[in-house]
């Protein structure tokens, strides 16, 4: 279909791409509702197999590897969140992947210029696209979905909104929600009570140093002598793995609200994600506007994602591209940096991953963005931080409009309390004195004491 073509509700198009890119789309007015994408792979009986085949910002990427949310991104006035669909990858019991979206502190009907379209991952192509104008009071909506039909795919625009958000949407298709908790009712008298469900050359060189009753023995007279013995009963059958309801709550941290423990989430084991995502604004304006040319193109900026640590053994550290000191997640520092887009082209942005099984290992870490290169400062960038434990809910924040001349920026810190790891929003620009690196400037202004010396990608 054409680049300009926009489709009407109910209709239809063959997809022919193996792999596809949903972009959700909405303008970010004032009072906007954050908003959300989402994909339920359905079986032809129209549910779902189990809570795994819901794939959302709790629950990133699907087990078959077909379907993966990849985040979002805003420019300007306009906000997309993206979901990465491998159509080759989509298993035969799978008949529908249905793509939704949810608004966060709203309805749609104060959503503007919402709208979902499906290009081809590999071209780029548009390969169709639905425009929904007619919210009102809903606060979840399927906007359309991709389907099997005669061994082909296609795409068709739904446009059916819930007044009863994403968790009305996800339990009409099986999928078993974690109920916010709430406080224990007293039990009735005698009843037993039940709970409640360098510069880009600068790397890190040195670092300074119920208790059991006994079963009473069986009388071989027990019984009479004429009785048959009793056949031994016929094994257990092995029961059903436990499940936990998906958690569709997620926590956005704010200058008034700046921290958040993960227990209290439910974060307190497996592996959690950290992500940053950027976007370059079109209009420069204030003090990047009287640098001219204050940001790059995003294909030449180069924003580092660093981590200091310090570990409760002493070892301190940090984890960057710069040396290559990626880290490791099974091993000390227990925190691993994905990779290095030197770029700017990865949709996800940048990744590091925290094993939280070892947090009594972990004192605090410092998670922190420079700018390697394509750029003198954060000015006109806009970027979103979000931290995604594999257990529990996610948290997010955006970064503060830059006005100083930084270009090392101070994301979250992570500290243990207890044995709990507390997250709490930073977002503080630093400004580098003259032939200080940022690194060695976050350094200084965190009190980590390392030495540094030149280092290069």
């Amino acid at each position: 279909m054409g680049a300009s073509m926009t489709m009407l509700k109910g209709a239809n198009v063959p997809v022919a791409a193996q792999a596809v890119r949903v972009e959700l789309g909405w303008h970010t007015t004032p009072g906007t509702p954050d908003v959300d994408a989402s994909a339920l792979l359905l079986l032809g009986s129209g549910r779902v197999r189990g809570d795994e085949d819901f794939v959302f910002y709790n629950q990133p990427a699907h087990a078959s590897g077909a379907v993966r949310h990849e985040g979002k991104r805003v420019t300007g006035g306009a906000a997309t969140d993206s979901l990465a669909v491998d159509l080759a990858r989509v298993e035969p019991a799978v008949e529908r992947i249905v793509l939704a979206a949810s608004a966060d502190g709203g309805t749609f009907g104060r959503v503007t210029g919402l709208y979902v379209r499906i290009t081809d991952t590999a071209s780029g192509s548009e390969l169709a696209r639905f425009d929904s104008a007619d919210a009102t009071v809903e606060t979840a909506f399927i906007l359309g979905e991709l389907y099997r039909r005669q061994g082909a795919w296609k795409f068709r625009a739904v446009g059916q909104g819930y007044g009863s958000g994403l968790e009305g949407l996800a339990t009409d298709f099986g999928i078993s929600v974690d109920e916010p908790q709430q406080p224990q009712k007293a039990s009735p008298p005698h009843a037993p009570a039940h709970p409640q469900r360098p510069n880009p050359a600068t790397r890190v060189d040195s670092v300074p140093p119920p208790q059991q009753q006994p079963t009473p023995p069986q009388s071989p007279y027990s019984r009479p002598a004429t009785a048959p013995a009793a056949p031994p009963a016929p094994p257990a059958p092995p029961a059903p793995p436990v499940t936990q309801p998906v958690r569709l709550t997620k926590v956005t941290l704010t200058k008034e609200a700046p921290s958040v423990s993960l227990a209290k989430q439910g974060g307190t084991s497996g592996s959690m994600r950290v992500n940053l995502n950027w976007e370059v604004r079109k209009q420069f304006k204030g003090w990047g506007s009287k640098l001219g040319r204050a940001v790059a193109n995003h294909a030449d900026l180069d924003l580092d994602l660093c981590a200091l640590y310090e570990l409760t053994d002493g070892r301190k550290g940090v984890v960057q591209a710069l040396g290559n000191a990626f880290g490791a997640l099974q091993q000390a520092p227990y925190i691993h940096l994905d990779g290095d887009d030197r770029t700017g082209a990865v949709a996800s942005g940048e990744n590091l991953t925290i094993n939280l099984d070892q947090k009594s290992r972990i004192r605090r870490i410092l998670i922190f963005v420079t700018i390697y290169e394509g750029a003198r400062s954060f000015a006109d960038l806009h970027a979103t931080v979000t931290l995604k434990p594999q257990h529990g809910a996610a948290i997010d924040f955006s970064l503060d409009e830059c006005t100083v001349p930084s270009t090392v920026c101070a994301l979250a810190l992570i500290s243990n309390d207890g044995g709990d790891l507390t997250v709490q929003r930073e977002a503080r620009y630093l400004v580098p004195q003259r032939g200080v690196s940022p690194q060695r400037t976050i350094d200084q202004a965190y009190g980590w004491g390392m030495n540094w010396t030149p280092g290069r990608k």
